[in-house]
């Protein structure tokens, strides 16, 4: 992790905005977004004018060295302001959070085959965690893992299934997490995979309320999938260990770019009031909608406020587990209660694609589920109260 350079970061911020603001924003109408995501043309399109003007993957610096956490924090949210902001950037999900754990963790042979096109925007990657829950395998709790890995000779075969794997179809890398130890003490492992792989197919793509990923969400099949040793990201049995390096900084990023998201919202709202009248006035003029767009300041100052928070525990080198989960549950709360009422602003045509706050409404409608719905950290926080509570004397 690189040094903060304050300069450097208020520049990029600037920058990064500037460039979603003046040339990403106009291609939120552009027509090439399929049923599950913008294609991959659209992509690639607005990450070359990205690179031209210097915004390209922000938060990564020449030679692999990653900001701080405060400091990715003020790019992402600026990097946010569009839906398709992220992708254009290369700040999104889940490609973001795997940049993140293989410049941790990576050899560097693996980082210069599997981590390198993906930094440099000429390709996307995929996690796959996340198992079908009707056969009750992993989602929010990894320790569920089905998916088995076998030692065979200097190769490792992989069979099992895997579910909302977001972003699977085109994406050239994958990080695949499959369990190598059974027992009391079960453990996971991690592989990288160059995509596609005739082993790992495609049974369907899932239609899901958010559409603001490329290849949307899949179901896969893995079959006897053979990945060299080479390829285990870092340790053998250590996977589950790796997730928690990936998810910590993944929630919060997460919060970060829908952060930029609900503050366009709030500013398309606003503008709105302020020029649409009924009943004899403009809409912010009366009380009723006023608050709502007040309440929304207010909600996005404590957003932002968390996020700095937590960004400031994982600087300190802390894994931020327990600050990220608080961290997930309020900034998704407070984020989609301003997204539905900027909805609620703009009455009919709030609910219409005319502009984005709708689409912002799905997409952090969504996020209340991914990376862990508010539920199961809300339990996992009242689990370390007990600890804590135990530990008393």
């Amino acid at each position: 992790m690189s040094n903060p350079d304050p300069e450097l970061t208020a520049r990029l911020t600037r920058d990064v905005e500037r460039f979603v603001r003046e040339v990403v924003i106009p291609y939120e109408t552009d027509p090439r977004r399929g049923p599950h995501g913008p294609l991959d043309s659209l992509v690639m399109e607005l990450r070359e004018k990205a690179r031209a003007a210097g915004v390209l993957t922000p938060h990564i610096r020449p030679g692999g060295a990653h900001l701080t956490q405060r400091e990715t924090a003020a790019i992402l949210k600026k990097s946010g302001l569009s839906p398709l902001g992220p992708l254009a950037c290369n700040t999104a999900a889940p490609d973001e959070g795997n940049m993140f754990l293989m410049g941790r963790v990576a050899s560097a042979a693996q980082k210069a085959e599997f981590l390198q096109p993906v930094v440099e925007g000429r390709a996307r990657s995929a996690f796959l965690m996340t198992e079908p829950a009707a056969e009750g395998g992993a989602g929010s709790d990894p320790s569920m893992l089905k998916t088995h890995a076998v030692r065979a000779g200097d190769e490792w075969v992989i069979n099992g299934r895997k579910a909302f794997i977001t972003g699977f179809d085109g994406a050239h890398t994958g990080i695949v997490m499959a369990r190598t130890r059974d027992g009391e003490r079960p453990a996971a492992t991690m592989f990288l995979v160059r995509l596609p792989h005739p082993a790992i197919s495609i049974e369907r793509i899932l239609d899901t309320i958010d559409s603001s990923m490329p290849g949307g969400h899949a179901v896969l099949n893995i079959e006897n999938l053979r990945v060299p040793a080479a390829n285990v990201l870092g340790e053998v049995d250590e996977g589950f260990k790796y997730a928690q390096v990936r998810l910590s900084p993944a929630r919060l990023s997460h919060c970060m770019r829908w952060w930029g998201a609900a503050a366009r919202a709030q500013e398309i709202a606003s503008q709105y009031a302020c020029t649409r009248e009924a009943f004899g006035k403009k809409l912010i003029e009366h009380e009723g909608v006023g608050f709502m767009l007040a309440e929304n300041l207010i909600a996005l100052k404590q957003a932002e406020l968390m996020i700095d928070w937590c960004a400031d525990v994982l600087d300190t080198g802390e894994s931020g587990t327990v600050e990220s989960s608080m961290t997930k549950v309020a900034v998704s709360e407070l984020l989609f209660a301003i997204a539905d009422r900027c909805v609620q602003v703009m009455g009919g045509t709030g609910v219409t694609g005319d502009t984005i706050v709708e689409q912002v409404f799905r997409e952090i409608r969504a996020f209340r589920i991914y990376d862990g719905p508010t539920e199961v950290h809300k339990w996992s926080l009242a689990r370390k109260i007990r600890r804590d509570h135990a530990k008393r004397p």
